[in-house]
């Protein structure tokens, strides 16, 4: 079909997804939908300066759009809401927005199109610690103007919800992540990153409200516990260089860049003993929930997102000894054992990726 009619997925770096939450949601969308004979349905949006050149046309039978922004820092704001007005202009029918950075076009966009806006706005992104001054203000406002403007929200964690309930009055549709790798290739070869046999993992990007110093501080400092390996973006922030710089020089800490291949982070998981997760900000993680799945014994920093996500059956920390407390219990073989068995059973029961896909092509009318 033509562009009339079909359906925008708008704010994500685009397709194959290679980046983070947001862009593993729309490959499994596109996956789903070529699946199910619904491709020719939909459009993806992608920046065209983080994408593979010569830029293709499509995937997996989804038309694919380009635009010559970025799509996540400060040009986020102009690449979400101009991904909207070109879905709008070339007769789209509805939209999903992944994200709140581009919700400020929207009164505009709502008084001259007809165009369906289904928002899911993520965490509470305004109040991440990275976000000061006048970046916290505007997406405090792109929050509320995607929770005014748009016709239907999703959160994808009841707390979430309940923020946008308690805030702006707004019922959301409540639609979580999946866990499973729907996609699984060969098994990688990941020699190339020299890492011990067995180890902790952590995974997060470097935000100061991902607690990675506070991680990689007890692990440098107590030879009680296993060696350390953590996954993230160390070169794109001068915080992660920093942390980099700071703790490069310990031998039982293993810092790997941030890896997008499926199959190699698969293989980085599967040598993990338990997982330690950071974050404090946000709604349902994708990497803690990809952990359940694995059913490894989780610590979680503690708060009301990551207590709903697991269900309150991870060990939880707020403090360097806090996390001490949690690994110690990890010690007890049987208890951890345990306590992986219980939050994958929950992930299979609650993050299946056909349900997630299943429930956005019902709110989307495909």
């Amino acid at each position: 079909m033509g562009e009339s009619g079909k359906v925008a997925i708008i704010g994500t770096v685009g397709v194959p997804g290679r980046y983070g939450g947001f862009e593993t949601l729309a490959e499994e969308l596109v996956r789903a939908a070529a699946r199910t004979g619904r491709a020719d349905r939909l459009t993806v949006w992608c920046s065209a300066p983080q994408a593979p050149h010569p830029l293709p046309d499509s995937y997996l039978g989804v038309t694919l759009r380009y635009l010559p922004l970025r799509a996540n820092g400060a040009q986020s704001i102009p690449y979400d809401a101009l991904s909207l007005w070109q879905a709008a202009r070339s007769g789209h029918r509805a939209a999903l927005l992944l994200g709140v950075s581009g919700a400020l076009a929207l009164p505009a966009l709502r008084a001259v199109s007809s165009m369906r806006i289904i928002c899911n706005i993520d965490g509470v992104e305004w109040q991440r610690a990275k976000w000061r001054g006048a970046a916290r203000m505007v997406l405090k406002r792109s929050e509320a103007a995607a929770a005014r403007w748009s016709h239907q929200l999703i959160a994808d964690n009841p707390e979430i919800a309940r923020h946008l309930s308690e805030t702006y009055g707004r019922g959301a549709v409540e639609i979580p992540y999946g866990h499973e790798d729907t996609n699984p290739g060969p098994a990688a070869d990941i020699d190339d990153l020299a890492l011990p046999d067995s180890y902790a993992m952590a995974m997060a990007r470097a935000e100061p409200e991902n607690h990675l110093a506070l991680i990689l501080s007890l692990f440098a400092t107590d030879p009680s516990l296993p060696p350390l390996v953590v996954v993230s973006n160390w070169a794109d922030t001068a915080y992660g260089r920093a942390l980099r710089q700071r703790f490069a020089g310990h031998a039982r800490l293993h810092l790997v860049d941030a890896e997008y291949d499926p199959a190699r982070l698969a293989a980085i998981r599967a040598a993990a003993l338990y997982y330690v997760h950071g974050h404090a900000a946000g709604g349902t993680n994708p990497a803690l929930v990809t952990m359940m799945g694995q059913g490894l014994p989780i610590a979680a920093w503690d708060c009301s997102y990551n207590r709903a996500t697991t269900a309150g059956q991870a060990a939880f920390f707020d403090s360097a000894e806090g996390l001490r407390a949690c690994l110690q219990r990890f010690a007890d073989h049987s208890a951890a054992r345990a306590m992986g068995a219980q939050l994958r059973a929950h992930a299979q029961a609650r993050y299946r990726w056909a349900d997630v896909t299943d429930a956005y092509f019902r709110l989307l009318g495909l």
